[in-house]
């Protein structure tokens, strides 16, 4: 991704807004910017380049000009169930500019755009629409074949991927009526023609085993194989001998272990802890060094940045490193010398951090624990060793100072319940079961919590060319409907500038309330999607002012370049290369749209399995929850099987309804019945649909409190 540049991207943008006679000409930007005649064709070349990122725009006669100049904002595109959609601008301080499907001209979900705003109603998003497509996210499509008379065609599987593709005479290769297949688009179309294209690969129908999860997979532009090259030059770094250097320190003969899932292959961390004078404790928390194998610029790493992040599905792993790597010579296996970067702070009994410092280590994991273990040890159900337990103890004693240190500042936590589906051995859904959260798994979480600030900080303090996590306040018009919200149910949210701790507040007060599960909603939905930026903007939700991803090397690609920045600026004593700043904003927004798309894509193979397993209960009854109301009906969570399912408005047959957004729910207009979030209901199964991915229920009871009373 590394570009010569002839002059920094910052001073033509200045350039560009401070014209006061509209776009420029690439020879009134140069004279403006003083560049000599040598400089001046390959500033047009970082011109078109930059044309390409949306960093600039060029209009009639050759000219450029700054987006925000003229209306234009870039983003990607997030597509809603009508059809509609939303652009989310790269920049962070822009508003989402809500686009109707008709002004969407080509785009697709997840398409990087061009947006022309042309509309910004009061207190509402600003409205616009897509007049130029700069990447395209999804070459190829998974959907359903069909075929008619004149031609074939097929019905994507994900509705947010738009029109259906036609498919030629002679380009559905062995499809027939019915399969699910991977579809390469020809062409996009225009505004009044849909896409074109021919089918690459045929999976079989949705009802034959693994479909389901490989249209997942495909669907979202997965890809389970790494290229030779990409495996080739993985296999020859892992044969690397591990060996104690002078740059290096021998942890072999401490007690580290690692604590992680019972099936877990790929370890990126393991911890010890050593008791000091004083009440004081020695903690070492030890990643995988990764940088170490992965030198940036090669095929290993292209690769990774391609992808982005690991990929956790119902049935399996897509990793972002080759297996060598990611299972083999990174991850912190028992009894195997490994190399780890390691952050080794002291900290008092308080939970204080007196001293920290950073240290690339030879590591030897003595243990690989999982956390049922742990949490066994911790509840005196389980033994170790003698050792252990009492590290293990040590451990959880420190852990908890660290969370209610950060619980008084004022770090929000949802605690939201997760979903676990259980597979049987050809791969059917045999269970699904709610995901308890131990104190084994809080107390891995402090410490990745304290290594990911503790680095933060020294970047920032360093300048070094990481990327930082960061997690912005809610928007102004957010707030505002949050407090209306909280103020119909007796909270009062400050007038002042919010804080964090405000809304934890809010939150431990509805604890075990009727509405807990109400206001935990609405005020999760009020928050800003955490992202990857260069710039150290802090992390509102976890209130802190530094805060980067640092302990999953392994799995995520922004903790990969901190490490790098980290070793060379922190360890070797260097400056970075200037190409390593300049790439990061490119890096972050890569690294934050390919993140949202693993989290959406574990969602779907999840949701599918769900779907599957619910087939089995058709016509059964169940208690549940509104778990979400719109204006077509309300979803229902159910208790035993953690399963959600639709109550579509037409099923509602004892009135007209209408849907009240700012109170989340739907009121009859005769009656005055009401369905809200948290309301308690019994519904009955009615339809399940896997291709289309939904359960629909029939509302069979509600309580009291659902009724409106």
């Amino acid at each position: 991704m590394s570009r010569s540049r002839i002059v920094e991207e910052s001073r033509i943008l200045e350039v560009l807004r401070a014209s006061r006679h509209g776009p420029m000409k690439p020879k009134q930007m140069a004279r403006a910017l003083e560049l000599p005649p040598t400089d001046y064709k390959p500033f047009r070349a970082q011109l078109r380049e930059m044309e390409t990122r949306g960093a600039v725009y060029r209009v009639k006669g050759g000219r450029y000009a700054s987006p925000d100049r003229i209306s234009l904002i870039t983003g990607r595109v997030s597509t809603i169930r009508s059809g509609d959609a939303f652009i989310r601008p790269d920049e962070a301080d822009e508003q989402d500019v809500f686009v109707r499907q008709g002004e969407l001209a080509t785009a697709m979900d997840g398409d990087k755009v061009v947006v022309r705003i042309e509309g910004r109603p009061k207190g509402r998003n600003p409205t616009g629409r897509v007049i130029k497509v700069l990447e395209r996210a999804h070459p190829t499509v998974v959907g359903t074949y069909h075929r008619s008379r004149k031609i074939g065609y097929v019905v994507p599987l994900d509705p947010k991927m738009g029109p259906d593709i036609m498919i030629p005479w002679g380009d559905e290769g062995e499809a027939r009526e019915g399969d699910v297949v991977i579809v390469g688009i020809v062409a996009y179309g225009a505004r009044r023609h849909g896409p074109t294209g021919e089918v690459e690969r045929v999976l079989g129908p949705m009802s034959d085993p693994g479909v389901d999860v490989l249209s997942v997979l495909f669907g979202h532009g997965l890809s389970l194989e790494f290229d030779r090259a990409v495996e080739t030059a993985a296999a020859a770094f892992a044969e690397r001998p591990v060996e104690v250097t002078d740059d290096r320190e021998d942890w072999r003969d401490r007690l580290v272990f690692t604590i992680d899932p019972a099936d877990a292959k790929d370890h990126d961390d393991a911890l010890s802890i050593r008791r000091l004078d004083g009440d004081r404790f020695e903690v070492g928390i030890h990643i995988a060094d990764v940088s170490y194998y992965v030198p940036k610029g090669g095929p290993v790493d292209l690769e990774a940045l391609d992808r982005g992040t690991s990929v956790y599905l119902v049935d399996r792993v897509v990793p972002m490193l080759p297996h060598s790597l990611s299972s083999g010579a990174c991850s912190l296996r028992p009894d195997e010398d490994r190399y780890a970067f390691s952050v080794v702070a002291t900290l008092d009994a308080r939970g204080e951090v007196l001293e920290r410092r950073f240290a690339r280590t030879v590591v030897r994991s003595r243990h690989k624990l999982a956390y049922e273990t742990v949490a066994e040890v911790l509840a005196g159900d389980a033994a170790i060793d003698e050792e252990t337990d009492t590290a293990i103890r040590d451990l959880d004693r420190v852990a908890r100072a660290l969370r209610a240190r950060r619980e008084a500042r004022g770090s929000i936590d949802f605690d939201m319940p997760e979903a676990r589906v259980v597979l049987g051995d050809d791969g059917a859904p045999v269970d699904i079961q709610r995901v308890e959260r131990l104190d084994s798994h809080r107390l891995v979480e402090d410490y990745m919590l304290l290594a990911n600030e503790l680095v933060a900080k020294a970047g920032t303090a360093k300048k070094m060319p990481v990327l930082y996590r960061v997690h912005e306040p809610p928007t102004v018009e957010r707030i505002e409907k949050l407090r209306e919200f909280l103020a119909t149910l007796g909270h009062t949210l400050p007038r002042r500038s919010l804080r964090p701790r405000d809304l934890a507040t809010v939150l431990e007060r509805v604890k075990g309330r009727p509405e807990e599960a109400l206001v935990s909603t609405v005020v999760l939905r009020s928050m800003q999607r955490a992202r990857y930026a260069p710039e150290n903007l802090g992390h509102f939700g976890l209130a802190l002012e530094h805060y980067a991803h640092f302990t999953s090397p392994i799995r995520r690609y922004p903790d990969l370049v901190t490490h790098r920045a980290l070793v060379r600026v922190l360890l070797e004593r260097k400056d970075p290369p200037a190409g390593w700043t300049e790439e990061l904003s490119e890096v972050a927004d890569r690294c934050s749209w390919r993140e949202q798309a693993a989290t959406q894509a574990e969602r779907d193979s999840v949701e599918l399995k769900k779907i599957e397993f619910m087939e089995r209960h058709l016509g059964e009854e169940f208690e549940g929850s509104v778990a979400g109301v719109t204006s077509f009906g309300f979803f229902v969570l159910l208790d035993r099987f953690f399963v959600e399912g639709l109550v579509h408005v037409n099923a509602l047959d004892d009135d007209y309804y209408e849907f009240r957004e700012g109170e989340y729910a739907l009121v009859g207009s005769r009656r005055g019945r009401r369905f809200r979030l948290g309301d308690r209901v019994r519904v009955q199964v009615a339809r399940v649909d896997k291709e289309e991915r939904h359960v629909d229920f029939l509302l069979i009871e509600a309580s009291a409190r659902g009724a409106g009373v």
